[in-house]
């Protein structure tokens, strides 16, 4: 667990607790976390402080929905939106991005976290290659777009695997969000990632999550996890909002003909079936993955264009459910 994280007269200090772990694991760990600091840091001078705790812990139990008794929010942010997927390779962080970067062209104060430790997105959707900078009281978020956001891809070498299990893996969350930041907010946006595992449990269990949204395409095999995520969200208290359905139907720039390369209706029919709305289809847009890669949001570049004239139409739609 990451306790703290500050500079102490030019000298970047860590501090990290764990609990029983054995040594052997223990000083791999230690010598892990200093090969990351020392590569990706930016700072010559480190004292990294490792405590482990000995005590009895408890076997590690699938998360309940009956646990999920008081959850809170967030200090500063008023609305927290989880976007959300049943499966990979749906689109889920560019949509998240792209609605961030809607809400803060209106005004709002907006910041976005990702929550997919194992598959960071955020660098690279939005063409972020800097660190965060650490203080005593915690990390600063990124600033792009007007969207304060912050990222474990934005601390270790891109393309390092984090191989960490499910206690680790939500403790890191936890700490990453609490320890960054944000200020005050009008919402801030987590992508989550995909399915319906421990971390999305342990988000409901811990944070006060005002809506979710969940991201598919039209695909059948997209939607047989859809309804998973619904009940999933239902169990542990947390509004669904409604689904997107992205990658819905392809333009043909010349005759401007319609297809639908992955099905045609998925989306909607699943949304009647479970009984939420369906909050708006997107196109598979070239474009769109064009300006993915090079780190700009549709809605930031091409603010007239069809495509982002859909997000805001969804945009407008959850806003005022919310």
């Amino acid at each position: 667990m990451l306790k703290g994280v500050y500079l102490d007269d030019g000298k970047l200090v860590v501090k990290i607790v764990m609990n029983d772990v054995e040594d052997g694991n223990a000083q791999q760990i230690k010598e892990d976390v200093r090969y990351v600091l020392e590569k990706e840091s930016g700072y010559d001078n480190i004292q990294l402080d490792i405590e482990n705790k000995t005590k009895e812990v408890k076997q590690d139990q699938p998360l309940d929905a009956k646990q999920i008794s008081d959850p809170q929010p967030l200090k500063g942010i008023k609305k927290i939106i989880a976007i959300s997927s049943g499966k990979g390779g749906v689109g889920k962080s560019t949509v998240a991005v792209n609605l961030a970067c809607l809400a803060a062209k209106a005004g709002k104060s907006v910041g976005i976290f990702d929550a997919d430790i194992h598959g960071p997105s955020l660098p690279t959707l939005l063409g972020i290659n800097q660190h965060p900078e650490a203080t005593e009281d915690g990390m600063i978020p990124v600033d792009k777009h007007g969207v304060r956001s912050m990222s474990i891809g934005f601390i270790v070498e891109k393309g390092q695997p984090l191989i960490w299990r499910g206690p680790m893996l939500n403790k890191a969350l936890e700490q990453i969000c609490e320890g960054t930041k944000w200020g005050e907010l009008d919402y801030l946006f987590v992508d989550l990632p995909p399915g319906t595992g421990d971390v999305q449990l342990s988000l409901a269990q811990k944070y006060k999550v005002d809506g979710a949204i969940i991201v598919t395409t039209p695909q059948n095999l997209a939607l047989e996890d859809v309804r998973r995520g619904t009940m999933m969200f239902k169990q542990t208290n947390v509004p669904v909002l409604g689904i997107v359905e992205n990658m819905s139907y392809y333009q043909c720039p010349n005759c401007n003909d319609l297809s639908h390369p992955f099905g045609e209706g998925g989306g909607g029919r699943e949304a009647e079936s479970i009984g939420v709305p369906l909050l708006g289809k997107l196109p598979l847009d070239p474009q769109t993955l064009v300006l993915a890669d090079q780190g700009t949001p549709i809605v930031i570049a091409e603010p007239d264009s069809d495509t982002t004239m859909n997000y805001l139409t969804i945009w407008q739609t959850i806003e005022r459910m919310l």
